[in-house]
């Protein structure tokens, strides 16, 4: 959450709300893990740590907030971090898949089915959020990312589709 919220304010100055339409417009929600009501609270920690000045101040302490000089030297170390470091995709799924030999035969082959169908639809979704952001003039690399999410969603779908026959065949779990 940190390296989004330094790096939207890179360009301008803009108050919490304006950090939140510039995430939805990237459609990080689809691809970051974004509680957007922690915009505010990100906000006020990283002008306590002296990462954002507030330029314009409003009721509640809430206000415009500017990058720094050390926001820009702390931003600029967490992208570096995120491209060269590659960690594990951390997924419930693959912890539910440890214990598919706990459920019946049927409760498996529903459960499969079930995420089958969520997975298609997902896949699906992902090819129009892309084609619209396409489409609004959004930049190559943002739909890089999203493209790089439908591969991703794809990916479990095509394991899905042959998991489903290995339980039908009795050879999983």
């Amino acid at each position: 959450m940190r390296v989004l919220i330094l790096g939207v304010l890179l360009d301008d100055p803009m108050n919490g709300y304006g950090v939140r339409r510039r995430l939805e417009a990237m459609s990080a929600d689809v691809w970051a893990s974004i509680a957007y009501g922690s915009i505010y609270h990100g906000l006020g920690k990283m002008a306590d740590e002296g990462l954002l000045e507030i330029v314009e101040g409003a009721k509640g302490g809430k206000g415009v907030y500017a990058i720094t000089d050390a926001g820009r030297q702390e931003f600029h170390r967490l992208l570096l971090k995120a491209w060269h470091e590659v960690k594990p995709i951390i997924d419930p799924f693959q912890v539910a898949m440890t214990f598919m030999d706990k459920l019946k035969k049927q409760e498996l082959l529903d459960a499969l089915y079930g995420r089958m169908t969520q997975l298609k639809m997902s896949v699906e979704t992902m090819g129009h959020i892309v084609d619209l952001k396409h489409h609004h003039g959004a930049p190559d690399h943002i739909r890089e990312n999203l493209l790089l999410t439908r591969a991703m969603l794809q990916a479990q779908l095509d394991w899905v589709e042959k998991a489903v026959a290995r339980v039908e065949a009795d050879e999983l779990p």
